[in-house]
């Protein structure tokens, strides 16, 4: 079982993570926007971070450059959960420090299977 931040401006979306994730078994808490993200990092050890890109107030992409600043998150995996697909944002996304990107709408199976192999 691992500690997992799930990030999204979408209540529905957030619900739709947080059940998958805690349906395989993992501790899941919540942010609505990177603000609320990197004060709960602050806060708390995660062993994953998984982000939205489009988000108000902190993007995703500020979020990961932000979170992997800390030193607790240095090696932690970064996922972003985004309709965001363009080969710019994801090299943008991967040099801020993420680990991955998965689209939406997302496969439960397809988001449990990333989590286990980010994870190991």
């Amino acid at each position: 079982m691992a500690r997992i931040l799930t990030v999204d401006d979408s209540v529905a979306m957030r619900q739709m993570v947080h059940a998958t994730l805690t349906s395989a078994g993992h501790d899941v808490l919540q942010a609505c926007d990177g603000r609320e993200a990197l004060q709960l990092a602050g806060q708390h050890t995660f062993d994953l971070v998984i982000t939205d890109v489009n988000m108000p107030d902190l993007d995703g992409i500020a979020l990961v450059r932000q979170i992997r600043a800390l030193s607790a998150y240095r090696h932690t995996p970064l996922l972003f959960l985004t309709t965001e697909g363009s080969p710019e944002l994801k090299n943008e996304g991967r040099q801020a420090g993420a680990t991955g990107w998965i689209m939406k709408p997302f496969n439960p199976e397809r988001l449990l299977a990333v989590v286990d192999k980010v994870l190991k």
